[in-house]
């Protein structure tokens, strides 16, 4: 899969997918289609998502919008120097709207949709639906592409049904994999109450929780997961891949290529569709191009 440290030139079928960073201390990611380009959350200082955009030749003020999950501080960080400052369009429902003011005490360019409803930017479609999570009305999207559908599901409690039926098709999916549960009960440094917090119904998911998601939506165009949101000392990349991918094989799914976000760094940039340099069967790498 190409780096996104790698130069490339933008080919009008590709799709681009880059986890900028996830973890409890902020989460941002990056999506690309011919027609579009958004972040999804703002948790990362407005100064790493420069440098991260930048290091793919990409500029934050050619983004068409943001797309904003709820509005606890790890996804909406970054969103007072970036968004406010450059008038970039905040997608959100209006409860998470009220908040962010709150929270960042200035205005800014909203575009509102209500929860469970579908709306577009460019050629991407952004099916929205509610997810259990202890913010004011936090959301999950399925993210519609001319290449493909990526789910995108990250701090909830449990998986609802809804949750299950709307992201049966994604052949990506970004999913929450918070805490392993043995390291959670164990630490010594969160109170109970904290722990209860996690461990409820609208706490965080844990690699268990995460694994038996995949069982219940797993089908044969599942071709990546990227597991997210991890907890830096409840967790470690290890486990999380460990569980993920020993559900992926007792469910025939050894294909799927399991992916472990980081705190610190970004991810390699997923192109979509993928493709493989047709005499020797490794994918392309394609060539420089000017930031767009």
């Amino acid at each position: 899969m190409p780096s996104s440290r790698l130069p490339y030139a933008a080919r009008v079928e590709e799709v681009r997918f880059t986890i900028l960073g996830s973890g409890s201390a902020g989460n941002a990611a990056y999506l690309e289609t011919p027609g579009a380009r958004v972040l999804i959350d703002c948790g990362l200082s407005a100064r790493r998502i420069r440098n991260a955009l930048l290091e793919m030749n990409r500029t934050p003020e050619r983004l068409d919008g943001i797309l904003i999950t709820h509005e606890h501080s790890d996804h909406v960080r970054g969103l007072k120097v970036l968004a406010a400052k450059l008038r970039i369009p905040i997608y959100c429902n209006r409860h998470t709207a009220t908040e962010i003011r709150l929270i960042h005490k200035c205005e800014f360019k909203f575009q509102l949709f209500e929860t469970g409803h579908r709306f577009e930017i460019g050629d991407l479609g952004v099916e929205t639906f509610p997810v259990p999570h202890d913010a004011i009305d936090p959301v999950g999207f399925v993210l519609h592409t001319p290449a493909a559908q990526i789910g995108f599901l990250t701090d909830l409690g449990h998986v609802t049904r809804l949750a299950a039926d709307r992201l049966r098709h994604a052949e990506v999916l970004l999913l929450e994999t918070n805490h392993d549960l043995e390291m959670l009960r164990d630490d010594p440094h969160r109170p109970p109450s904290l722990k209860q917090r996690i461990f409820s119904q609208h706490g965080h998911l844990s690699n268990e929780g995460a694994a038996d998601f995949v069982e219940r939506i797993f089908h044969d165009r599942l071709r990546h997961i990227f597991c997210a949101h991890l907890s830096s000392d409840c967790n470690e990349p290890g486990l999380a891949r460990d569980e993920i991918t020993q559900k992926l094989a007792q469910l025939g799914g050894q294909h799927v290529q399991v992916h472990v976000t980081s705190q610190k760094t970004a991810c390699e940039t997923l192109v979509l569709p993928e493709k493989k340099m047709a005499d020797s069967g490794e994918k392309s790498i394609a060539t420089p191009s000017l930031a767009l």
